[in-house]
């Protein structure tokens, strides 16, 4: 996404963006496209020594980039309530839009959060859940907007109905893939509740197709090289694209001027794996609001929180 995209394309020339998982990846390239585009750049990572290489190499490519860090290890629900107050203290006058990128993606064996959650399922969606109710408040401040990370991986995936949060039968694929259709039912079902509730805030759920790191813009800094040999890369652009591209529909949808609540947006070519953003289809049990009830339930239980949405009625 080009800097005069996010701009003119935006809500307004400067907003204050937060990005989980900042410092590698689809996250980074995200952070670096918004301070591209003149926004303020919370990074919100659990890494401080890869946080402060990500903000210089921003800084490397983006003269005068406003940035702040914020630690969050959303696998620890503790530090996901430490980083909601520091984030706070802050920005005390509210952020414009959270983007829920960060994530695990696989696991060799089955592993758990600190609170005993399976660590995919636990960091990707329950610590995120967690982390949206408790910064809720600073983007109602500024009417902002909630981007959470989906995935095509959802198209696989079915929770059990019993244990909306569990690893029956674990596959690090099967597992990851069930994290992802939680992200999604949690993004479209906060999207009904916070219209139902009369609240400013948006709800948008993106996705950036097969995107890897060996095709994106080189940022020796947060990304290792890779070997793969150049004559492989003609190829790997026919299905996919680098993380720098993947990244567009996550920005898009935080500073778009055209996105709505509730809408799903990814790459717009073939079987949405790459290309540029746009409004595309999710699988329709991601908008299953009986089965979102049922996470929303036990997502509530196992994180100790509550939104507090029927206050803005």
């Amino acid at each position: 996404m080009c800097a005069d995209d996010a701009v003119h394309g935006g809500r307004s020339a400067r907003l204050t963006v937060v990005v989980t998982g900042a410092s590698a990846g689809l996250g980074y390239h995200a952070a670096e496209q918004f301070a591209v585009a003149g926004h303020r750049v919370v990074l919100a990572t659990r890494d401080r020594t890869r946080a402060a290489a990500a903000e210089r190499s921003i800084r490397r490519h983006v003269d005068g980039a406003d940035i702040a860090h914020v630690h969050l290890d959303l696998a620890d629900l503790d530090s996901v309530r430490a980083a909601a107050d520091e984030l706070s203290r802050l920005e005390p006058d509210g952020v414009d839009a959270i983007v829920n990128n960060a994530g695990v993606v696989g696991s060799d064996s089955l592993q758990t959060t600190r609170q005993g959650t399976e660590l995919q399922i636990g960091t990707n969606h329950l610590g995120h859940f967690a982390w949206t109710a408790l910064t809720l408040p600073l983007l109602e401040l500024r009417a902002g907007r909630v981007v959470h990370l989906g995935s095509i991986a959802h198209r696989w995936a079915r929770l059990d109905t019993a244990d909306p949060l569990g690893a029956a039968r674990y596959s690090s694929y099967r597992q990851y893939g069930r994290s992802k259709l939680a992200v999604m039912l949690f993004g479209f079902e906060l999207a009904e509740r916070l219209a139902d509730a009369g609240s400013p805030v948006a709800s948008v759920v993106a996705h950036p197709g097969f995107s890897v790191d060996v095709l994106a813009a080189p940022r020796p800094d947060v990304q290792a090289s890779r070997a793969d040999p150049a004559w492989t890369r003609p190829a790997q652009r026919l299905y996919a694209q680098g993380k720098d591209d993947g990244a567009e529909p996550l920005v898009h949808a935080a500073v778009g001027g055209d996105v709505r609540s509730g809408e799903y947006w990814g790459p717009s070519g073939r079987m949405q794996l790459r290309g540029p953003a746009t409004v595309v289809r999710a699988e329709p049990k991601a908008h299953d609001r009986t089965e979102a009830a049922r996470l929303w339930a036990a997502s509530e239980r196992a994180a100790g929180v509550a939104f507090a949405l029927d206050a803005l009625v």
